[in-house]
């Protein structure tokens, strides 16, 4: 199993250049399933969550070709014949329940499996199946697997989310696509994955209005067409990067990145003391002047300040001046990197869904062991700025949703490598 060794101490100077949204990527390459033509899509993240969805849609009949280095995917659904997804592959990724939607418009019918769990939340599939049932679907949980079917195909409707769940929308809206009549999604999420996905659609032949809002109207067509798209810039991977310069001193350039993408995390590093600034090629971070202030954080559905932001920005507040106090509000069991940032020095206490973070002079590199993606890489920018080595264990989770990130990261001048124990 791979680990990955930092050694802290050295600022940060240079370029780095910003992925295609995992998120974004995952969401867009069930829509092929929405047409029989080609769906290309471009600047696409090389990541092995990507090759999880090109898996699970080739199960299905689709064809899926990667080129240029993987940051192409070329994509064709014309012959499904298979209308299972099937749980071995499931199981793997929860953006897999993406494809419930799009084939139960275009066949009438899906089976697909529960993801089950997750080590950050459960994140039900409960307003997934009330939209579509809206939509007139008739769907059934049996032996873990939901069978759905609309015989008469699916029929606009006035759908209301409890809760702006970002997976719901999605899949709502790729169903309605192909549904007679008008559909209006209320309490919509917003997030850019969201119009990234609406702007895909409307290039295979979609009528969709009010993505980015809490509203979206969705006027259903007889077919979608083929299109080539190319996906948004990694807002997580944005803010990730962006906190590097931060946490371990220096100056980075995010070429790619967009203010617009990370306005509410921009906002709070502005507070904290760290210089954001818009350039012809991305976003130019550097520290306004020594040591980064406290700050208190309440994650929040987009424009709020993003659950998956929330780990990296813990890391740089271990070093802070003064105590900060971080509110997690989407996710339960997310502050399990807390105790892997004590076990480097940090002072954190852990109430329920609230942690409070009281800043030390320093961070000293230790041994620590990744649970989750974010919590990964967050536990690699705390030991750029810990004093001597840190060894960071379980990090395949990085693999789903950073690419290279060791070769980034030296490209910056981090002292990083990874190993095989």
């Amino acid at each position: 199993m791979d680990s990955i060794v930092v050694t802290g101490g050295g600022e940060l100077h240079g370029e780095i250049p910003i992925a295609g949204a995992k998120n974004a990527c995952l969401t867009l390459m069930p829509a092929t399933l929405l047409s029989e033509e080609p769906l290309t899509l471009t600047n696409a993240p090389r990541l092995s969550d990507i090759k999880t969805m090109t898996e699970l849609l080739a199960s299905l009949g689709a064809e899926a070709t990667s080129m240029q280095d993987g940051q192409v995917l070329a994509m064709s659904s014309h012959d499904i014949n298979n209308h299972v997804a099937d749980y071995d592959i499931v199981r793997k990724m929860r953006a897999s329940n993406l494809v419930l939607g799009p084939m139960l418009a275009r066949l009438g019918h899906a089976v697909v499996s529960l993801p089950g769990g997750c080590a950050i939340g459960a994140r039900p599939m409960d307003l997934h199946i009330y939209g579509l049932e809206k939509l007139g679907a008739q769907i059934e949980l049996k032996d873990g697997y939901l069978h759905a079917k609309a015989p008469r195909g699916l029929k606009g409707a006035e759908i209301d989310l409890a809760f702006a769940s970002v997976g719901a929308t999605e899949n709502i809206l790729m169903a309605a696509t192909l549904a007679k009549g008008t559909t209006i999604i209320r309490n919509a999420a917003r997030e850019p994955e969201i119009v990234d996905l609406a702007d895909c659609l409307r290039k295979m032949g979609a009528q969709i209005d009010g993505d980015g809002t809490s509203e979206i109207v969705i006027q259903g067509v007889d077919r979608l067409s083929g299109a080539t798209h190319p996906v948004v810039t990694d807002r997580i991977e944005l803010g990730t990067y962006m906190l590097a310069p931060a946490i371990a001193g220096g100056e980075v350039e995010c070429l790619g990145g967009r203010i617009d993408l990370v306005k509410s995390f921009a906002e709070k590093l502005d507070a904290a003391g760290i210089q954001v600034e818009e350039t012809a090629r991305g976003l130019k971070v550097a520290r306004k002047n020594g040591r980064v202030s406290a700050v208190d954080v309440t994650t929040e559905p987009f424009p709020g300040f993003p659950t998956d932001l929330q780990a990296q920005m813990m890391a740089m507040l271990c070093t802070a001046d003064g105590t900060s106090v971080l509110h997690e509000t989407i996710f339960e069991n997310r502050f399990m990197h807390a105790p892997e940032l004590t076990r480097m020095g940090a002072n954190i206490e852990v109430h329920g869904g609230t942690a409070t973070v009281h800043g030390v002079k320093r961070l000293k590199g230790a041994r620590v062991m990744a649970t989750d993606l974010r919590a990964s890489v967050s536990l690699i920018l705390a030991g750029m700025a810990a004093e001597g080595e840190t060894v960071v264990s379980r990090v395949y989770h990085l693999d789903r949703g950073y690419e290279k990130v060791v070769r980034k990261l030296s490209l910056i001048g981090a002292k990083i490598e990874r190993i095989k124990e």
